[in-house]
């Protein structure tokens, strides 16, 4: 499997109580033909929604559409391998760490794997606990670790919060978690394009078309036409665009060769580009 064919793996995070239950919930509801792979320490620690159950067996639960649920108990890394070779091959693992896991780590263990890419960390947080919590003395330097580790920092049932305290949680945020993109969301709900890697698939051409709006998400595209540095690139695009939370496309570099840059948060990665792609960039926005 080569670089550009990696399975992309996202990490989910958060305390106990945030909201990752909801969110993977939702992202299953809403995976609109995307085959997911869901890894989870203990099933018991994450319930899956009864009617998107289709079969269990052993340490797999098999969802509908296609998407899958597996235990990896003490051995992560064989887990992700072994899901992995699974036919037919998942578009995407999700990995649910435990409230009190460090994403960070856990992205350190994946980056051994050569069948597998970040894709980015996304960590959930209580917009009515969160700050509270982070002074508690048994849970502040996890909580915080999570936050600094995290690409995309979902604040959410910011429905429960008034909002001045809101205002104020997020400048918070900000302060503390100051490499993530930060959105606020009710009932763990944000665009599957948000929070995995899925508003391009890598083998089709670039939809061209005006900017798409949802909810406080802004979708629009880049044409590439010349050539440039992706390096340079990369960091220009994070650098000059306010509310960048995901970019996703394929560039030619100054040697004429296609790589893929993408982008979640303020990291960006750059391979080597699939074949017969069409040159240009999709990129996501948020605005409080």
């Amino acid at each position: 499997m080569t670089q550009a064919q990696n399975i992309p793996v996202t990490i989910v995070g958060g305390y106990l109580g945030s909201g990752k239950t909801t969110l993977i919930n939702n992202l299953l509801r809403h995976a609109d033909g995307k085959k997911l792979a869901i890894l989870v320490n203990e099933f018991g620690e994450l319930p899956i929604d009864a009617d998107l159950i289709e079969a269990e067996e052993g340490d797999v639960i098999s969802l509908s559409g296609g998407c899958v649920c597996c235990s990896y108990g003490n051995d992560l890394t064989s887990a992700v391998m072994d899901v992995a070779q699974m036919q037919p091959t998942p578009d995407h693992i999700v990995l649910e760490a435990s409230g009190v896991a460090l994403p960070g780590a856990i992205a350190s263990s994946l980056s051994l794997l050569n069948n597998c890419s970040l894709d980015g960390i996304v960590v959930l947080a209580d917009a009515e606990t969160v700050k509270s919590k982070s002074t508690d003395k048994y849970m502040s330097d996890t909580i915080m670790r999570q936050l600094t580790d995290a690409d995309i920092v979902l604040l959410n049932k910011i429905d429960l919060v008034a909002s001045e305290d809101l205002h104020a949680t997020r400048e918070w945020l900000n302060g503390c978690s100051n490499n993530a993109s930060i959105i606020e969301t009710k009932h763990s709900t944000a665009p599957i394009a948000v929070v995995l890697q899925d508003f391009e698939r890598q083998s089709q051409p670039l939809d061209s078309g005006a900017p798409q709006h949802v909810d406080q998400f802004h979708t629009y595209k880049l044409d590439m036409e010349k050539s440039v540095d992706p390096k340079h690139f990369a960091e220009e695009l994070i650098a000059n665009t306010p509310g960048i939370v995901r970019a996703k496309g394929f560039v030619r570099d100054k040697s004429g060769d296609l790589k893929t840059v993408q982008i979640v948060g303020k990291r960006f990665a750059i391979s080597e580009s699939p074949d017969n792609v069409e040159c240009g960039m999709v990129v996501i926005t948020v605005q409080p």
